[in-house]
């Protein structure tokens, strides 16, 4: 063993010398050149002082260079003089940059490709080359800031432009044109499928850039001339006395110009406000009818409005209705007053249907063209009638079938001298399927046949079936299939049922085909299909459903475009709900765990009743260990890492805690368990005694319980206040979360209701982790604060998917997921990560992708297999945080796609320099086969890197520099790989030094090994002779204790 290491520690030396023989060959400490007061950003005429010194007559080199996103690269100006040997000297250079780089582009100066960077390079070299090369003996680079054109100051010229120009703005105008506005404003481009709660789409607008625009608005607004067209189709008759279709909230929270309901009778109610704040109001005098998709139109000229209503019913002819009013008041329409919501709003729920695209012309009325009216693209894609006559053609001839087994059954069961004179009537009166009426066989079509034989096994078994309990039974039955094959084959002949449990009002089986249909997973990918299974089932409220539009209409998929006002929508209702299901828990759900299945040690961290790790984790507790007794409550109450839910087993364990080991969390969580009552009889007084005990320890939670109870039971406010601020002190987010409740509803005493105040908390709430305060503030970023905070949808939609995200169902799908693959069952891992993908969870996505990527050979297809890996390593990294395994997978896949000729390298090293920034080795060893492979890396990408240094540099010295990042990255899988690149990479710079210092290095190499030849082996040698003394010493010291007395 002991030779092993010298043998190495000498090979190390050698290694040592050859590294240091080439640093110093290559340094030149005398050869400088600095910058004293660089620019930050391009000016016209900017002095700069450069100090330069040289060991030998060269010349001094400084350039000026701009890169643009068309890949070119620009030399502005290149200044070069002679430096004699000496000592430091110092030279002001007056750098000149062009108009077009400095100021804003005008009459004169052209309007430039965008700019990436700005660089100044200066170099020392024994040439008057315009470029470095490798025998440049120093050189220094900085990058300069570069406003975007539009950003930058206007040049004061001292000439006036000429007759010629002059003229050419006359005919054709100016070169520079303001983008073009659209006067139609898309309040909804796509399909939404609501509730009937209050969640809708929240739009508002902004004045016109242009000025003629914006004075014809303005004009407008006491005399509006007008149009909205809304497209809706209604499932059910709206519940209350008004349901909302589109209406207009101004900034003082009314109803403004237009609002346009929906009555229980089924009449339309519009109502506009006028000039001096009264409203005025009509009802049509027909009504809206189901399961049609209608357009209605109304238009505003003056005082005239105009309501029409046109209903397509299949082939037929459209069928019109129309209405017209003259409003009793001046009427008031200012749209940027406000927000328009399409559906249910904050004060009025929306329809139990589906709306679809929805427009306003702001200044015009479009005509209607009834002659050539037809469904927008996206209805006639989804084609939600298509499915609705299908399946309701399907529910009668279940209906039809269940109703004659059911009487067979009956029949058979009943001998004729128990059956009384009704039954035998009603018996006879019963029509009967077959020859003696003449009636086709209900379910005779094959892909139906298996539907009628369950049925007849199921009234076999209990008289009779409900259609939904059919519906359920047939999902069953395809899981068990799907676990019994386990193999994609078997998953086209398992559609039908699928589609027709889902018919039967079963919206799991809609969101598996829906993800499905999606993914392409053993079927054709067709995602209108996909679309119109998960509106089928949002609208129905399945929270899987909502989670999985609100993720579409996010991030977009085709043919989906991202919309964050229609994708808040879906997760505000998810996101309400989900804060509800934890209040209640059930089997039902699972605590929501984000855990990836690279991640080894979380893996082997998941238990179960059964499991070791559980039963230590019970040792521990009965043994007093506070944390192991909170641990097995945790686990049993919110069904955390593999173990299942327990609410009452769980609550034994939060009782000990309290009462007999006095832990402060227990007792918190024991007297919450009851408060509400949940696995344990309800018993206050008791909660409030634990809850004071608790905070005596200066427990925060309980400081905050204890004031909810103050406030709940006692009403007392003062008091509740005094310790939720106490608590908030201590950054307790339920603390800030009940503040912002007092502020919001004006029960803070003493102080009237301050949405400022309540939005300021409800911020404070969230970013400490609070469910509802995320929902909160999401709906107050959704709307804003008129004059205090601006609408902001794109962050209303991440704090409510964040939200949504806790959803304890979206749990139970992850930890089926979880189980099976723990089980070694991959399919079905698959599946159930595949629908939790489709959610938009981050880990799933994740999990998805790496099952397919280690899915075997015969599995998957290959094409889909890559696909998928795609697909959803991509989804995945579009979070905050992306797993960097996850981004070098994308850029290893973005580099298969560059050999096919279908991809850049620059997007494949953008990945990986993601995944670099998060130190993963493989980022950095991979940009090292880049650069090897001849990919110059773009100056953005090195700054980033903080390697901006290198840009010039040459390839070499580039590659060692990424290789050794690699190596001290502190992962100890990629220690060897990265140094043995590290190790080519130097021994490829020593080719580079010329045929005589690779003959200098080999003398001294040989001189090294000699000496360390007669230097180690005579120490290998000695030590062996002292390891064989030390043995014979040991052997018979050995021998001798054998006959010592084993008492002492």
């Amino acid at each position: 063993m002991g030779e092993v290491q010298m043998v190495s520690s000498w090979l190390c030396v050698q290694l040592i010398l050859l590294v240091v023989s080439h640093v110093c060959v290559s340094q030149d400490g005398l050869d400088t050149i600095v910058y004293v007061n660089p620019p930050e950003e391009p000016e016209s005429a900017y002095p700069m002082q450069v100090q330069y010194s040289c060991r030998e007559p060269s010349v001094i080199h400084l350039q000026g260079l701009v890169s643009f996103d068309t890949g070119s690269t620009l030399m502005m100006f290149h200044r070069w003089w002679y430096c004699v040997p000496g000592p430091l000297r110092t030279r002001l250079v007056v750098l000149h940059f062009p108009d077009w780089l400095v100021y804003h582009p005008d009459w004169s100066i052209q309007l430039s490709p965008w700019v990436l960077a700005c660089f100044l390079r200066g170099w020392v070299s024994s040439s008057a080359a315009a470029e470095p090369n490798l025998s440049s003996m120093a050189s220094a680079v900085v990058s300069l800031t570069v406003q975007s054109p539009l950003s930058r100051p206007f040049k004061q010229h001292l000439s006036c432009p000429s007759w010629a120009t002059e003229l050419w703005w006359k005919v054709f105008g100016s070169r520079l044109q303001c983008p073009k506005e659209n006067e139609v404003f898309t309040l909804l481009s796509s399909l939404y499928g609501s509730t009937g709660e209050h969640f809708g789409i929240t739009k508002n607008l902004q004045p016109y850039n242009s000025e003629l625009l914006e004075g014809l608005r303005l004009k407008s607004i006491s005399y509006p001339w007008c149009a909205f067209t809304l497209w809706v189709l209604l499932d059910q008759p709206c519940g209350d006395p008004l349901c909302g279709l589109l209406h207009h909230i101004d900034s003082q929270e009314n109803y403004a110009t237009p609002s346009l309901f929906l009555t229980n009778t089924g009449q339309l109610h519009v109502q506009v406000r006028g000039e001096n704040g009264l409203s005025s109001a009509f009802l049509t005098s027909f009504t809206l009818p189901l399961g049609l998709w209608c357009l209605l139109s109304f238009d505003l000229r003056g005082r005239m409005g105009n309501i029409t209503v046109a209903c397509i019913d299949g082939q037929k002819e459209p069928l019109v209705y129309s209405s017209e009013h003259v409003f009793g008041v001046a009427v008031h329409l200012d749209d940027t007053d406000g927000y328009f919501v399409v559906g249910g709003g904050k004060y009025i729920r929306g329809v139990k249907g589906f709306y679809g695209p929805t427009m306003y012309s702001r200044t015009s009325v479009p005509s209607l063209n009834l002659v050539e009216f037809e469904l927008p693209h996206p209805i006639r894609m989804v084609n939600l009638s298509g499915w609705f006559q299908t399946c309701q053609e399907f529910r009668s001839e279940v209906n039809q079938k269940i109703a004659e087994t059911s009487h067979a059954v009956t029949a058979q069961r009943l001998p004729e001298s128990c059956v009384d004179t009704y039954t035998e009537l009603a018996m006879k009166s019963t029509p009967r399927s077959g020859a003696e009426c003449n009636f086709t066989e209900p379910l005779s079509k094959p892909q139906r046949r298996k539907v009628a034989q369950l049925i007849e096994k199921l009234c076999n078994k209990y008289g009779t079936v409900d259609p939904a309990a059919l519906g359920r039974v047939l999902y069953s039955a395809v899981l068990n299939k799907l676990k019994t094959a386990g193999s994609v084959e078997v998953m086209i002949r398992l559609m039908p049922p699928l589609l027709q449990a889902g018919c039967l009002g079963d919206n799991r089986a809609l969101h598996l085909s829906s993800a499905l249909y999606s993914s392409g997973l053993g079927v054709q990918k067709q995602p209108y299909k996909a679309w119109l299974l998960s509106l089928l089932s949002a609208q129905k409220d399945w929270r899987l459903a909502l989670l999985r539009l609100g993720h579409l209409h996010h991030v977009g998929d085709l043919p989906v475009l991202p919309d964050p006002d229609l994708s808040y929508a879906y997760y505000a209702n998810i996101a309400k709900q989900t804060s509800s299901d934890r209040l209640a828990p059930s089997s039902g759900q699972t605590f929501v765990e984000s855990i990836f299945l690279n991640d080894e040690e979380t893996l082997k961290a998941q238990t179960n009743e059964n499991d070791d790790i559980f039963h230590w984790l019970k040792l521990q507790a009965r043994n007093g260990v506070a944390d192991a007794e909170q641990a097995v409550a945790r686990m049993l109450f919110w069904g955390q890492q593999g173990v299942t839910s327990n609410i009452q087993t769980a609550v034994r364990h939060y009782e000990r805690g309290a009462i007999r080991l006095q832990d402060p969390v227990s007792m918190y969580d024991y007297a919450i368990v009851l408060l509400m009552g949940q696995g344990v009889t309800k018993d206050v007084p008791r909660a409030v005694g634990f809850l004071k005990k608790a905070m005596e320890q200066g427990f925060a939670p309980a400081i905050t319980a204890l004031g909810w109870y103050y406030e709940q039971y006692e009403r007392n406010y003062e008091r509740a206040v005094e310790l939720w601020e106490k608590a908030d002190l201590m950054e307790n987010p339920d603390a800030a979360m009940n503040l912002g409740v007092l502020y919001l509803q004006g029960l803070y005493p003493g102080q009237p209701a301050n949405k400022v105040k309540a939005y300021k908390y409800f911020l404070k709430s969230a970013q400490r982790g609070h469910i509802n305060g995320g929902i909160e503030l999401a709906e107050i970023w959704s709307r804003g604060i008129p004059d205090y905070v601006a609408r902001h949808p794109s962050d209303a939609v991440l704090w409510a998917k964040w939200a949504s995200e806790h959803n304890g169902y979206l749990g139970t799908l992850l930890r089926k997921g979880l189980n099976a693959y723990l089980k070694g069952n991959w399919f079905m891992a698959l599946i159930y990560y595949l629908m939790s993908a489709e959610c938009g969870f981050e880990a799933a996505q994740f999990n998805m992708a790496f099952l397919c990527e280690h899915s075997s050979s015969r599995s998957l297809n290959p094409e889909f297999v890559t696909q998928c890996m795609l697909r959803y390593y991509n989804l995945s990294i579009q979070s905050k945080d992306p797993a960097s395994y996850a981004l070098v997978k994308i850029g290893d896949l973005l580099y298969e796609e560059h050999t096919r000729g279908k991809r850049s390298l620059s997007d494949a090293a953008e990945m990986y320099k993601k995944a670099a920034l998060k130190n993963n080795p493989q980022g950095w060893y991979s940009l090292g086969l880049l650069v090897q492979e001849g990919e110059r890396l773009s100056a953005t990408l090195l700054s980033e890197l903080n390697l901006l240094q290198h840009y010039f540099s040459d390839k070499l010295t580039l590659l060692t520099t990424l290789y050794r990042r690699c190596r001290d990255s502190n992962t100890e899988e990629a220690h060897v790989p990265c140094t043995l690149a590290l190790l080519a990479s130097h021994l490829r710079s020593i080719q580079t030094l010329g045929l005589c210092t690779v003959k200098l290095l080999s003398a001294v190499a040989v001189a090294v090994a000699t000496f360390s030849f007669f230097k180690i082996i005579p120490a290998i040698l000695r030590q062996r002779s002292a390891s064989n003394q030390q043995n014979s010493a040991s052997s018979e010291g050995g021998q001798d204790a054998e006959h010592e007395p084993s008492g002492v």
